[in-house]
């Protein structure tokens, strides 16, 4: 099967989108999967989150960092070599951001729960969408015990961009992990938010099971 290539974009900061793409790449390199990380926001927050990593933990993940035109050719030499290309964009709608968006089979979209968040996120929506690529928007950060209201459930639906299923709720271990290099699902692979992971990681694989290149 063809490599799969998933960009991670959110035009707005805070929303948890380097760390998602750090949990989602060490969640997939821990079911054996060959997974690329390509770093294209000038921030380098993934590329650092990667240099804390223990030497050789694990042969499954690789890094490399790129900006602007040379994107393009770096998913493709990684898609050849790997099963999985992640790609964690700049949050802005940079050049290297649309080839992102435009070389991807998938592009996962984190957002909080929140009005504000929604708002601000409709721009990313409208930049997946004038690219005419797929896409799964992120509940990140999820208050415990929390629910969405009616209103913000009614907005959600409005957008027309499909919600994954898992959700990730607002939980320390994703932080304490990425301090040491870790995902979550190799820090604490027994606690709800590796469960959580983990879920997120089997559904986005089932979304892209069927996806083709174009």
């Amino acid at each position: 099967m063809p490599a799969r290539i998933v960009t991670i974009a959110q035009q707005k900061g805070g929303a948890g989108k380097t760390s998602l793409t750090a949990h989602l790449a060490a969640a997939f390199a821990g079911q054996g999967h060959r997974v690329a990380l390509i770093d294209i926001d000038p921030q380098g927050s993934l590329t650092a989150w990667a240099g804390l990593r223990p030497a050789g933990f694990d042969p499954h993940l690789n890094l490399s960092t790129v900006s602007g035109w040379r994107t393009g050719p770096e998913v493709e030499r990684q898609a050849r070599e790997h099963d999985l290309v992640l790609i964690d964009c700049p949050p802005h709608g940079e050049t290297a951001a649309k080839l992102a968006v435009r070389a991807a089979d998938l592009i996962v979209v984190p957002m909080q729960p929140s009005p504000l968040d929604l708002w601000a996120t409709r721009a990313t929506i409208d930049l997946i969408a004038a690219e005419k690529r797929p896409l799964r928007l992120v509940l990140n950060r999820v208050p415990a015990r929390g629910s969405l209201s009616e209103a913000m459930a009614r907005e959600l639906a409005e957008t027309g961009a499909p919600i994954a299923d898992a959700t990730l709720g607002n939980r320390q271990a994703f932080a304490a992990a990425l301090v040491e290099g870790l995902g979550v699902t190799e820090y604490e692979p027994r606690g709800q938010a590796a469960a959580e992971m983990n879920a997120l990681a089997a559904e986005l694989l089932g979304v892209l099971a069927p996806a083709r290149k174009r």
